[in-house]
């Protein structure tokens, strides 16, 4: 796969000055027309998706978007307005509406911009953006070969769900009323694969794809095409297992969506909101005494790197948990604000966030797991994040002897998630890199499931 600079690449690196010009006339406008602050996040993104189903191209699609957001405060009156129309006239009128927006609005004390302190003067270049210079007729023989890969694997590999390639390029900027503004662009390369697998009238789907800022980086498409094909086959002939409580070990996955419910819980909008099963956990034991849990922000092409938050604020490594014990809330300036602490610079999320794994590679967490379930897909939304209730539709595969011995589906997996956290036995270092999550499968002592 060919990587060069693209017509889109200088055309977004041409325009950057120009977007800077629209923030500052949005800023100098709700100045001039009475705001306390002001803020502007403006993004544009373009790219090319094609998905190919049966040997024939399915959809092919070109977009490019861009928006402005424009957010004013009024003695912490707070009004916003967006517009596509990037002409001096249509940002004054989104600044106006932004303002008469102001004037209908409840004070809010907790309002307003972060900090001058707490925003990123100087941040750095992850190189997150690498075009790709990609046709559409490379694009399409790109796909059918990862769909011919995966039907041509087995003969039980009976039909298609489809393959996508996409690539997309964005900008985003971000500038406030205390004179900062920031950009970066990036870059997301991505290659999927889903096919259904039958034998004795019974089927099964499955899929794979690999993602990379950069695509030299992605896996081939005869590799992606049969990884999907084999997991699919791996499924056929699923059973029921017996109700009882038993060993769980978690996919990466899986894993990275049960660390994504645990920095929910810790959200500063839930805790304010006394919203959430973590609520007083700042400080306390809430993962055995082992465990470490940190982010890492400006990793160099990681696809979860930022160089500052949706806030304009600087972004750093930190602990979030160490030895087991909560460091720290994840707070925008808000949130922060309204708990009487300091933003984490976490406006917008997470950013690489990594659980420190053991030495166990998948085989040894299987040996250690010994008897129990491998997951491998959660269904369902059952998550209470008020009490931590977990239950969720799940498959995956039955493990005897440490070695996996048949699929199983139809099943049910409960248990409550403080304390699942605390019944964490091991975590693996078959770390997934495609997640801005960063984890290996992670192994719970036991949970309840319901299936015969």
């Amino acid at each position: 796969m060919s990587c060069g600079p693209s017509d889109i690449d200088l055309k977004m690196k041409k325009k950057q000055s120009d977007y800077e010009a629209c923030i500052d006339v949005a800023l100098k406008a709700a100045k001039r027309l009475g705001a306390h602050e002001a803020e502007v996040s403006l993004s544009e993104s373009a790219g090319l998706s094609v998905a190919v189903r049966n040997h024939e191209i399915e959809t092919l699609e070109y977009d490019q978007n861009k928006t402005m957001v424009i957010t004013v405060y009024l003695e912490q009156c707070k009004g916003s307005a967006s517009t596509s129309d990037f002409s001096t006239k249509a940002i004054k009128e989104a600044v106006c509406v932004a303002l008469e927006i102001a004037r209908f609005t409840s004070k809010d004390e907790f309002s307003g911009l972060p900090l001058s302190e707490d925003l990123a003067w100087d941040y750095p270049d992850l190189d997150l953006y690498h075009p790709w210079k990609l046709k559409v007729n490379t694009a399409s023989d790109l796909a059918l070969a990862c769909e011919v890969a995966a039907l041509k694997c087995d003969k039980r590999i009976t039909n298609s769900e489809g393959v996508t390639l996409s690539s997309h390029q964005s900008m985003r900027l971000y500038g406030n009323s205390h004179g900062f503004v920031g950009c970066y662009p990036s870059s997301t390369h991505s290659l999927s694969c889903s096919v259904i697998a039958s034998e004795n009238g019974r089927m099964q789907r499955d899929s794979w794809y690999t993602i990379s800022r950069d695509a030299e980086f992605l896996e081939t498409p005869q590799k992606v095409g049969r990884i999907a094909a084999k997991r699919a086959l791996a499924r056929l002939n699923a059973r029921q297992i017996p109700t009882a409580k038993y060993p769980v070990l978690f996919s990466p996955a899986m894993s990275a969506g049960l660390m994504a419910h645990f920095i929910s819980a810790i959200n500063g909008n839930a805790i304010y909101r006394n919203a959430s099963f973590l609520l007083d956990a700042l400080d306390t034991v809430i993962f055995p005494e082992w465990m470490h849990i940190y982010e890492q922000p400006h990793m160099i092409g990681a696809l979860g790197s930022v160089p500052f938050d949706a806030e304009g604020v600087k972004t750093s490594s930190r602990n979030i948990v160490d030895a087991g014990r909560l460091q720290t809330y994840v707070l925008n300036s808000y949130s922060a604000r309204k708990l009487k602490m300091k933003t984490t610079g976490n406006a917008g999320g997470v950013h690489n966030l990594h659980v420190e794994p053991g030495k166990n590679n998948f085989n040894a967490m299987l040996k250690e797991m010994h008897q129990g379930l491998f997951v491998t897909e959660l269904m369902g939304q059952g998550i209470n994040t008020v009490t931590g209730d977990y239950s969720r539709g799940a498959s995956g595969f039955w493990v005897e002897n440490g070695k996996i011995q048949y699929p199983v589906e139809e099943i049910t997996i409960a248990g409550n998630l403080k304390n699942m956290f605390r019944q964490i036995v091991a975590v693996g270092n078959d770390i997934d890199l495609r997640y801005a999550t960063r984890t290996g499968s992670i192994l719970l002592e036991e949970m309840m499931i319901a299936g015969q």
